[in-house]
């Protein structure tokens, strides 16, 4: 993957996509958690520079519910959604909402190239929803 995007494959950036393939939506305190237990000593700038690198090479996508921290994850170029939970945070992903990528088709681009649509569904997790009946 690192060679197919013109990237140098290096032991932090296999260290990050690692991370985040096993952890999808992990923030960033995660992620250098993470490369850390596997390679010992790595600063924190170090982690950030991978991730900017990784995303900017279309190998991650990051993403940002208002409010929350940045979260990155390797599920990049089928323009999926996300469900936040309003009380836990977990955030899960979810398929576009009809066909194939809908919401591509703006209305009025105003002249702009539509390549991505941030579509964030908000709401109370199966856990969080059973344990609010409960109470």
């Amino acid at each position: 993957m690192l060679r197919a995007a013109s990237l140098r494959v290096t032991a932090p950036r296999l260290a990050v996509l690692t991370a985040v393939h096993h952890q999808p939506h992990a923030d960033t305190d995660t992620i250098i958690s993470r490369v850390r237990d596997t390679l010992g000593t790595v600063s924190q700038q170090a982690v950030y520079d991978v991730l900017r690198a990784l995303t900017t090479a279309g190998l991650l996508r990051r993403i940002q519910p208002m409010g929350t921290v940045a979260r990155y994850e390797t599920r990049v170029g089928d323009n999926h959604h996300h469900l936040v939970c309003r009380s836990c945070g977990v955030i899960v992903d979810i398929d576009c909402a009809v066909g194939d990528a809908p919401c591509l088709t703006a209305p009025d681009d105003r002249g702009f190239v539509i390549d991505e649509a941030e579509v964030i569904y908000w709401g109370l997790c199966p856990d969080c929803s059973s344990s609010r009946s409960l109470s």
